[in-house]
């Protein structure tokens, strides 16, 4: 498969004239071109059919550059718009440095190993990631697996559903989302099984995303947001019938650090369920390709270091859990995963050059544009990380905490 280039080639006549487009019909909504505008002095000088073949041709572009952006869209129509995608609680003229600062960590590698500089690196991570995530992929910040005849968005809340209903808690139950981000997955479940979902999370930016959602969708009262680091939560033991992390735990320096709160905060009895990523048996790390994925997904998604699929049952047996249940979810019969991100080429690149537009425009904070080649530059490794079969972000295991 042919890399994707880091930078993206625009000339500067092209970025002129999307710009002077955009700015027209992203305050007013109406088919009109900056093109006729900076022609009228020309118009005046050409015969009625040039100036009738330079109006229609002028009016088709902008037309088809209109229903490009504006009416086919992004993937969420009802979340984050474009014109207001912000560096969440970064000030906007800190967005650049932050960005520089996250690249940092991995030129300094020992500084992501150091587990006390993990928490920031993450939180910066979802203040840059978090609107572009929510605004082109949706509330769901996860992957699962495709379903013949249903679209990405019933398919992820399928995927959601499975993980409560493997954890079997009955309505008004107590249990915990680990690591929920803006919150999609916690309100699927909450509607799905009338449970009382807790869901934490460092950013805070996301619990007041995750907020405002949940009141839009009717789920307050049964969804709380809890803004901290799920290696030290803020919850007494034993407080919680049931929890489930949905690709939240790959962030952790050490993964039995964060299972050793989540055992603990769980009533004994109690069932947690996780999707995580994972190296499977058919990475080879002597093979240079094959590093160059892993790493690549590991810089692209603010990851200390990707485990590998023995390390999950290691670590939730080391603190104490029973396993029930360990599959990778991402096997056949499974459809593939990453679909969705082969299919959405069309729309990076119609994002991609909106971003630009924005940016330019001061609508986006600087960096915007830097943060968006990044997540499309990692959509390549995470492509071919499950084409090729060597990484899946859906390991799933399932445990008990001992009565």
């Amino acid at each position: 498969m042919n890399k994707i280039k880091h930078k993206t080639p625009i000339s500067s006549q092209q970025q002129d004239f999307i710009r002077g487009l955009y700015f027209s019909f992203s305050h007013y909504h109406s088919i009109y071109s900056l093109f006729f505008s900076t022609q009228l002095f020309h118009l005046s000088k050409k015969s009625p059919m040039d100036s009738l073949t330079l109006f229609c041709t002028g009016a088709l572009l902008a037309g088809g550059l209109y229903w490009f952006v504006c009416i086919l869209g992004p993937a969420e129509r009802q979340g984050k718009r474009a014109a207001d995608l912000s560096g969440g609680s970064i000030s906007a003229e800190k967005v650049q440095d932050s960005y520089n600062q996250y690249w940092s960590f991995f030129r300094r590698p020992k500084q992501i190993e150091a587990s006390e500089k993990v928490p920031d690196f993450v939180d910066t991570f979802y203040n840059l990631v978090t609107d572009i995530y929510e605004w082109g992929w949706g509330q769901s910040f996860h992957f699962s697996p495709s379903v013949a005849g249903k679209s990405h968005k019933d398919a992820t809340r399928l995927h959601e559903e499975m993980a409560v209903d493997l954890i079997n808690v009955k309505p008004g139950a107590r249990i915990l989302d680990v690591g929920c981000g803006v919150g999609g997955p916690m309100r699927a479940i909450a509607a799905h099984s009338r449970a009382n979902v807790v869901g934490i999370t460092i950013n805070e930016y996301q619990v007041k995303r995750a907020r405002l959602h949940n009141k839009k969708a009717g789920l307050d009262s049964l969804c709380e947001v809890v803004c901290g680091n799920f290696l030290e939560m803020p919850f007494p033991e034993n407080s919680f019938d049931g929890a489930y992390s949905i690709e939240a735990t790959c962030h952790a320096p050490k993964l039995e650090e964060v299972y050793a709160e989540i055992f603990r905060v769980l009533k004994p009895g109690a069932l947690y369920v996780s999707y995580e990523w994972v190296t499977t048996d058919k990475y080879n790390g002597d093979d240079a390709e094959h590093r160059e994925v892993i790493q690549g997904i590991e810089r692209g998604d603010a990851l200390p270091g990707l485990r590998t699929h023995v390390d999950i049952a290691e670590a939730a047996k080391k603190v104490g859990f029973e396993v029930v249940k360990e599959k990778d979810l991402a096997k056949p019969p499974s459809e593939p995963w990453w679909t969705r991100l082969k299919m959405g080429r069309i729309a990076y690149w119609r994002n991609h050059i909106l971003v630009t537009v924005l940016s330019f425009l001061g609508i986006a904070p600087k960096g915007t544009v830097d943060v968006h080649e990044m997540l499309f530059v990692t959509a390549d490794y995470l492509t071919r990380g499950g084409e090729t079969g060597i990484f899946t972000p859906m390991h799933m295991i399932l445990c008990r905490k001992p009565e």
